[in-house]
Parts: structure tokens; sequence; C-alpha cells
């Protein structure tokens, strides 16, 4: 969630920037493209889905007559929303368990991306469905990411394994 945050506050940043009249020009569309690609490249999308993105978004936004109660900006933005939730799919779609146990989900991206909060949601789901959840810390360079896994999965009530002492745990933490 941490990731999308970031995201949304760059991409507000951006859409403050354009201006408030009639129509949107093509060098104010061309000039936030630019910058929305650069936000989501940051934010570790393909580069071939970001080019895609921009160029669809772009075509639906210049020139476009902005809607009655939008102003620009606001018209860019609801392109935009709409455009993610094509990528992204607008259904919502339900985790795959394996029937052959352990099913193993490996979550994988930025430094502070949310990473270790959104395991911890998830073991809490799935010990709402009957599951046994085990978080497994494999960040073995990062102590403070063992420390901060032991913390969410206590919280949790889950089981947490340490690869560094190879012991499974679990413990109330406060973070």
């Amino acid at each position: 969630m941490a990731l999308f945050g970031s995201l949304s506050e760059r991409l507000n940043h951006i859409f403050s920037k354009l201006t408030k009249h009639g129509k949107l020009t093509e060098l104010e569309i061309k000039t936030a493209m630019r910058e929305v690609r650069i936000a989501l490249l940051e934010a570790d999308v393909n580069i071939k889905v970001a080019k895609e993105f921009i160029n669809t978004v772009s075509e639906k936004a210049v020139g476009q007559e902005i809607l009655q109660s939008l102003n620009p900006t606001q018209q860019v933005i609801k392109i935009v929303n709409e455009e993610l939730i094509a990528l992204m799919g607008s259904t919502n779609s339900k985790l795959t368990v394996s029937s052959k146990l352990p099913t193993v989900i490996m979550m994988c991206g930025l430094q502070g991306a949310g990473k270790t909060t959104l395991c911890g949601k998830l073991a809490i789901l799935l010990k709402k469905q009957g599951k046994k959840p085990l978080l497994v810390a494999g960040d073995i360079y990062r102590p403070a990411a063992i420390h901060q896994l032991q913390v969410v999965g206590g919280n949790a009530g889950v089981e947490v394994f340490d690869a560094g002492t190879g012991k499974r745990e679990t413990k109330r933490g406060s973070a």
C-alpha cells in the first residue's frame, strides 16, 4: 500500500501543476505524462507497460473538452484512474491456495513498499480462513527487517521462521 500511496502523492503533485482553463493543451499533457512515466518507472512498473499506459492516457486527454463539473486536473486524474483500473483489472481476484501443502507466497518489492505489513494482513486473512500461515524472514542482510517481521507476525498471532537462527516463534511485539 505504501507503494500506491507514494505513487498517488507523486500523481497529485504532477496534476496540481496543470493550468485551469477550458482545454488541456498538448504541451501540458506531454509534460504531465513525462512525469507520470517517471513516477511509474520509479514505482518499478515495467517500461513497456508504462509507455503503453502513457500513450493511452495521452490520446484520451489531449484536446478533450473539460466536463462542466471538472477542471483540467480532475479530467486528467479521471482518465488516469480509468486507465489504471483497466490496466490492473476491475475485478477482485481471490488468492489461490494449493490443494497440496505448502502454498508458498513470495513477497518481493522495493524497500518501504509495504511488503511486511501486507504479509501480516495476509497472515490474518489466512488464519480466518482456517489456514496455518508461517511467515519466513528471508532478508539475511537486514536484521531489523527480520525483527520487523517478528513483530508483525506476533501482532498477527502467527509463527515466524527466522533463517538466521532457524527458530520458529510466535511472540507478541510492539512496533
